[in-house]
């Protein structure tokens, strides 16, 4: 399909906007939303790139649907910018662990398209952490180590991670220096806050954001990648509970 030079033009301001800010509102970019060519183009680019556009409320988001994509957050700035100093890739792998077990909190683990609360504790939300990795340890190091090929997900990594916080410090004050679990949940707060992925509605409470929703319920749960990753999460707790019942006899 041939477009007309200035439409081009039009369209790539657009991306340009979302490429640089990461999202645009609607009423700035109103020709994404009113000219169905525009729109078409800017879609394109994004593709380009391996990212997809979602319009949220008032808002349209740029989204990285790769990691290969140039927009996605790569490891490296992970740890330079989001994670404590000295973090290495166990840290970046409970980070996702713990925010797959968050939206799980969300979504009744994954059952549902839509969220079944409002918000959660982060203490709730650190006892899911918890919960999920022993059933994890529960494996056995042998079978993790067959299960990383599966998933492509270090698990024996992150079950070590875990071990390593320090949970003696659970019930004292909590400081950035604090290396704790739960100062370590907290840095992933930070880091879905600046990623406009959740807000605080209280000291220990948080919620998703429309964006998260957004993204969780068309992109999150499809990808054939990551439904295998939340079953298997989410197939633990049902492990652990068996294990846990397995000493009461008839």
């Amino acid at each position: 399909m041939l477009y007309e030079q200035e439409k081009v033009i039009q369209a790539f301001k657009i991306y340009s906007t979302l490429a640089i800010e990461g999202k645009g509102y609607k009423d700035d970019l109103r020709l994404y939303i009113a000219d169905d060519s525009i729109r078409g183009l800017v879609n394109q680019f994004a593709q380009e790139v391996d990212c997809t556009l979602l319009v949220v409320g008032d808002i349209i988001y740029m989204i990285p649907l790769a990691t290969y994509s140039p927009f996605h957050i790569s490891n490296q700035t992970l740890k330079d910018k989001h994670l404590p100093s000295r973090a290495v890739n166990a840290d970046i792998y409970m980070m996702y662990i713990a925010i797959i077990i968050l939206f799980g909190e969300f979504y009744d683990s994954y059952q549902t398209t839509e969220a079944t609360r409002d918000f959660i504790r982060m203490e709730d939300w650190l006892n899911s952490v918890n919960d999920k990795v022993l059933g994890l340890k529960g494996r056995g190091e042998e079978e993790l180590l067959k299960l990383e090929e599966k998933y492509e997900y270090n698990w024996v990594a992150i079950v070590e991670k875990w071990d390593a916080l320090d949970d003696i410090k659970e019930d004292v004050r909590q400081t950035a220096r604090t290396i704790s679990r739960m100062s370590f949940m907290n840095v992933v707060r930070t880091f879905l806050e600046e990623q406009g992925l959740v807000k605080g509605i209280g000291i220990d409470e948080i919620q998703l954001t429309e964006k998260a929703k957004a993204i969780i319920q068309r992109y999150y749960m499809e990808l054939e990648h990551n439904r295998g990753i939340l079953e298997f999460i989410y197939s633990l707790e049902e492990r652990k509970g068996e294990a846990d019942a397995s000493h009461i006899q008839d």
